[in-house]
């Protein structure tokens, strides 16, 4: 046997029964089998969730930014961005609302073990779903949050990537399912005050506005972006800075964000009222005005 086909399996059992891997259908520009394929191993690849409003990608461009900066980070070799992007719009146009969800992983494996062997073909993945059923209290009265009893490791190289290893957001969910809370905040193994499981956090006082920093772990959502500029055209004073919990316990507003559901005030923070403030409205009312827009 050859170097490289000891390198390949030699007997696969999927759901118990056996796969011919001589015969399995390949896609040769794409990698070949994705039984092999290292976003199934090893989480080796990225994902982006797009919301789409009136048959259109809303800022496209930002998720498209963020897809590019994970792959420079991760090392992937991807460059089919336009064709991506032409696939996304697409599903998009055929209907009112939905939800894209795009992955790119490295590809499949060509050789056994975690490093990649750098004759890989990345795979991108293109799929739409329905706009989930909304209730319309969580953007008006806002969401109860608590604190999750999972915390998020630190690794500065993956801080900011929406990367497919989303392990310790599948335990704070699972958390969640038995409880009232819509979500629950993550503190990282410093401490510190991160994100929520699919949201980012904004906390406000008189004019300021400040969210967590990034640069050790959580996701640098779209939404969060756009968030951020509105603020500042409507005069707020933004900051990212490290919080802590006692910070969450001092500030006079709360809201969460997300590319579908836009801002949501946080009324309730365990056993502490909050509610939507000055700030959270403004911010509420500008960014309906910007997904109205023809950039959006």
């Amino acid at each position: 046997m050859s170097a490289a086909g000891a390198e390949r399996p030699i007997a696969v059992l999927l759901n118990g029964v056996a796969v011919d891997m001589a015969t399995t259908p390949t896609a040769e520009a794409e990698g070949g089998p994705l039984l092999l394929d290292r976003g199934l191993h090893y989480g080796d690849g990225l994902f982006e969730t797009i919301a789409c409003r009136n048959g259109r990608p809303s800022f496209l461009d930002h998720h498209l930014e963020r897809l590019a900066l994970g792959c420079r980070r991760l090392g992937i070799v991807f460059e089919a961005f336009d064709a991506l992007g032409a696939e996304v719009r697409a599903l998009a146009d055929a209907a009112s609302r939905s939800l894209v969800k795009v992955l790119v992983t490295r590809g499949s494996a060509t050789s056994r073990g975690y490093a990649p062997h750098g004759d890989e073909h990345p795979r991108r993945i293109v799929l739409r779903y329905l706009w989930p059923q909304e209730d319309p209290r969580h953007t008006l009265e806002g969401v109860a949050v608590r604190i999750s009893d999972v915390v998020l490791g630190e690794n500065p190289r993956l801080a900011g990537l929406k990367h497919l290893n989303r392990l310790e957001v599948v335990l704070a969910r699972a958390d969640l399912a038995t409880t009232p809370f819509a979500e629950a905040l993550l503190l990282s193994s410093g401490g510190r005050v991160v994100s929520g499981t699919f949201s980012n956090v904004f906390v406000a006082g008189g004019t300021a506005l400040r969210t967590p920093r990034l640069d050790r772990c959580g996701v640098a959502g779209v939404m969060r972006r756009v968030v951020m500029r509105l603020a500042a055209e409507e005069g707020f004073a933004v900051d990212e800075t490290e919080l802590t919990p006692a910070d969450l316990e001092l500030a006079e507003e709360m809201f969460l964000t997300n590319a579908r559901i836009g801002i949501w005030p946080v009324r309730t923070l365990g056993s502490r009222a909050l509610g939507a403030g000055r700030v959270t409205r403004a911010l509420q009312r500008r960014l309906e005005r910007e997904l109205e827009g023809p950039g959006a």
